[in-house]
């Protein structure tokens, strides 16, 4: 336990160097910044709360932080699933939520230059108003910011065709352990110079620095989108499906996947009654120009159907296919209706994901446990969502025995303990399972290097087994 003398340095030291309310160190405002959205992940408490404005107000809390040797952590909006932003005993939680400026949008180069604090959905407005578009699309577009996606090296619908976070981060400037501000990267086209520390930090989750801009590449608008709607009686089926397109060939914009426990909850929430019509729904789309997309779309629909869907159709009302898409999104929310909702993040290879998904069910069936299934099926970024009653401690235990069992099975498939959300606490014991022992070793080098003495966001990710 820090002693009382310490934290009251510390946070005299704070209040002296920042700009009025920029610290809180009320328990009833701190506690609101403790933890993310992981259930069940373990969270500590904070001794402050600072909201810093600038790069330089950053610094200011590194390096007292540094001096006094109190561990830092980093947070965005708050909305991730892993634990990544949960608070250790006794650490500043630095927040970069009101780091909120658009500092640039070059049509030329096709840039963007934001604050870690930028909602990603606003970025995307801000873009689109100059005829460009940023494609990293997670679930929580709408509230996740910039600086949080980059930590996580956050996906979404879009990926499948378009990449990840790190696909789209340029460059970034953050503050080192040592209280450096620096710069990496590039807003050249190109760019070889020197090891690649910008994709090293990108998916670090706050443990090698704090991010305070971020350079951005972004795309000309999107043209628009056609929509292929399958309904299936079995995940399974839908999998083969997912694999159909991809042994065709075929590069959709979108290849979704929602069963019918997540369309029961929409429809229970939003009465879109989806899930009369099918046990499980698979969405996809196409981006393609002109009569290309056409064809793709018709393509899709015939994988759809030869892998045995009950249904299989394009859609030629917009509206409707919106409204399939954004019942996709309200999948998440629909559940947390019914209880604690612990979620996964498993990727597979494509032609896996038949046998994944069956491997789920299995899993659900010799836990007794409720798993419902969303995914980015395109590139095998499965999301098995495991549902307890509240307050039932042994339906718990039970659903943290099926989270393992699907860590272990995606990885004996190939795959991977984390396609988006991060590794963050949940995921700790799978990455080192997934790497082993020699490539942690070289994790563990690279943290010890950029921070000796480990005060960024310390017991996540690679810390496991460091006396962390």
């Amino acid at each position: 336990m820090r002693d009382d003398s310490t934290t009251r340095a510390l946070t005299e030291r704070l209040d002296r160097e920042l700009p009025p309310g920029r610290l809180s160190t009320d328990p009833a405002v701190t506690a609101g910044y403790a933890h993310d959205e992981a259930e069940w992940a373990p969270y500590g408490t904070p001794l402050a709360l600072v909201r810093p404005r600038t790069a330089a107000e950053v610094q200011r809390v590194v390096r007292a932080c540094r001096d006094f040797r109190v561990p830092i952590v980093t947070r965005g909006a708050g909305t991730g699933l892993s634990g990544g932003a949960n608070a250790v005993d006794g650490c500043v939680v630095l927040s970069t939520e009101t780091m909120t400026t658009i500092k640039k949008i070059d049509p030329l180069e096709r840039l963007a230059v934001v604050e870690p604090g930028v909602v990603n959905d606003h970025l995307r407005a801000a873009c689109a108003e100059q005829g460009l578009w940023y494609p990293p699309d997670p679930a929580s577009a709408p509230w996740s910011t910039i600086g949080g996606n980059v930590a996580t090296n956050a996906g979404g619908l879009c990926c499948v065709k378009y990449g990840v976070t790190r696909d789209y981060v340029l460059g970034l400037e953050f503050v080192t352990a040592a209280g450096e501000l620096v710069q990496v990267g590039r807003r050249t086209a190109k760019g070889v110079a020197g090891y690649d520390l910008t994709a090293l930090m990108v998916g670090s989750e706050g443990t090698l620095g704090v991010i305070t801009e971020v350079t951005l590449r972004l795309r000309p608008r999107r043209l628009p989108e056609h929509t292929v709607a399958g309904y299936f009686s079995s995940t399974v089926d839908a999998g083969r499906a997912v694999a159909a397109v991809g042994a065709a060939g075929l590069t959709p914009s979108a290849l979704e996947l929602v069963d019918r426990h997540c369309l029961a909850a929409v429809d229970a929430w939003k009465n879109m009654g989806l899930s009369t019509e099918a046990d499980v729904v698979l969405l996809g789309r196409t981006d393609a120009p002109g009569p290309a997309g056409e064809e793709e779309a018709e393509a899709m629909r015939r994988c759809f159907a030869e892998a045995g869907a009950t249904y299989a159709v394009r859609s030629t009302d917009q509206q409707e296919a919106d409204a399939l898409f954004e019942a996709r999104r309200l999948a998440y929310p629909a559940l947390e209706r019914l209880g604690p909702v612990l979620t996964e993040d498993v990727c597979v290879p494509k032609a896996a994901v038949p046998e994944m998904l069956g491997r789920i069910d299995a899993i659900a069936a010799r836990h007794e446990t409720l798993i419902a299934n969303i995914a980015h099926a395109g590139d095998g970024n499965l999301h098995p969502l495991l549902i307890t009653p509240p307050g039932d401690e042994e339906a718990r235990k039970r659903a943290q025995a099926a989270f393992h069992d699907i860590i272990a099975e995606a990885l004996a498939l190939g795959g991977t303990v984390t396609g988006e959300h991060g590794v963050g606490l949940l995921k700790r014991e799978g990455l080192a399972d997934e790497l082993g022992p020699e490539v942690m070793a070289l994790n563990r080098a690279i943290k010890d290097a950029l921070d000796p003495e480990h005060l960024f966001n310390p017991g996540k990710v690679v810390a496991l087994h460091t006396g962390s």
